[in-house]
């Protein structure tokens, strides 16, 4: 690589670098506000909660680098444009394509990224993220931390805290105990104390009573107690060993030879395995794409925000047209070829747009009369 390359490739290295940074952040910070709720209501530690939220990045850095890399490579050569740059480097010879060399290393190396965000970091780390979520909804101390509310766990059991006060305890409780449907029970208790043991949370109610509706008898006993344990591990929402794994939490070779599943999450992991491939080339076939629209055609002095503009519009719809047929071919596996045509057709037309001679048959075209 020359040294004109290397000085192309530096910008537009430098400008992604900047993009991946700031488009991660943007779409980090907006998916991070569906956890927010856990800490402020629920009393998730923050620790927690921000390892959460790290935990789905992986997901859409490999949406954000090939889109990053676009904008770098569309935002420096106009820029070089601007400056007459390449009007110069073009008098001296040098074709669209070997002015493209710098913008597909660059591709190179995004891809390369995102091949490894696929192979391994996203199964490792969306696997971790469902597991983690499991085990949040499975404490029922972060649920039962809401004040003034009620909730309904799974038994169904209805539970209602007027007060929290320090580390799990609790003032005016009530608890609707439906496990039984045909004697339905309700607590009421002064106060209160939530614990969690090695067969599952507890609640220790102080000072209250216990009311049970016989339906066959049509009567309602009451008991009133000084202590009394309510047992919630029925209700806690356990991690299962054997739970169907989700796409993502999969790694790309036991996509295609998965364990026993429903045929409807077969579809979804052969999708997603294709979809997978496929992600590493959008970054060359943007790049083409972008290039073949801002190199073409001659020099204007009122700019090129035309082209800039079409370029990414045409950008935008690959990427659109890559969402909905991952979404589609999850339902219909026959759309699985359709993915791999949306990546290589515009990235074709991007390159024969950009081969040499190309450029002077155009102007050639445009110039009789």
């Amino acid at each position: 690589m020359n040294r004109i390359s290397r000085y192309i490739l530096a910008q537009t290295a430098v400008v992604m670098v900047f993009m991946t940074v700031v488009l991660s952040f943007v779409i980090w910070l907006t998916q991070s506000l569906r956890f927010v709720d856990m800490v402020v209501n629920r009393g998730l530690p923050v620790s927690e909660f921000l390892w959460l939220a790290m935990l789905i990045l992986p997901r859409f850095l490999t949406v954000i680098l090939p889109i990053a890399c676009v904008i770098a490579v569309i935002y420096v050569y106009n820029k070089m444009i601007g400056d007459r740059e390449l009007i110069v480097l073009r008098a001296a010879g040098l074709s669209n394509m070997r002015l493209t060399v710098p913008a597909l290393v660059l591709s190179a190396l995004a891809a390369l990224a995102i091949a490894a965000l696929n192979a391994w970091l996203l199964p490792v780390s969306y696997r971790q993220f469902t597991d983690m979520r499991f085990a949040i909804r499975s404490d029922y101390s972060t649920i039962l931390l809401q004040e003034g509310a009620f909730h309904t766990l799974p038994g169904p059991i209805s539970i209602f805290i007027r007060e929290r006060i320090g580390a799990g305890q609790l003032n005016g409780i009530l608890v609707h105990d439906g496990r039984d449907p045909d004697k339905p029970v309700t607590l009421m208790a002064e106060s209160g104390i939530l614990a969690q043991t090695e067969d599952g949370p507890r609640v220790v109610l102080v000072n209250g009573n216990r009311q049970e509706l016989d339906r066959a008898r049509n009567t309602l006993s009451m008991l009133h107690f000084d202590k009394h344990t309510i047992d919630l591990s029925v209700a806690s929402e356990k991690v299962p060993s054997n739970r169907e794994r989700n796409p993502e939490e999969m790694f790309l070779w036991d996509l295609f030879d998965p364990p026993q599943v429903s045929p409807r999450l077969q579809m979804e992991y052969v999708a997603e395995a294709h979809s997978r491939i496929v992600a590493p080339f959008l970054a060359f076939t943007f790049t083409l794409m972008g290039l073949a629209i801002v190199l073409s055609g001659d020099f204007s002095r009122r700019g090129q925000s035309g082209r800039v503009l079409a370029a990414l519009l045409a950008v935008l719809l690959v990427q659109t047209l890559a969402i909905t047929l991952h979404n589609m071919a999850g339902g219909n596996p026959r759309l699985v070829p359709l993915l791999y045509l949306n990546v290589v057709i515009p990235g074709l037309a991007g390159a024969w747009a950009l081969m040499p001679g190309r450029r002077r048959k155009t102007a050639a075209a445009r110039s009789r009369p």
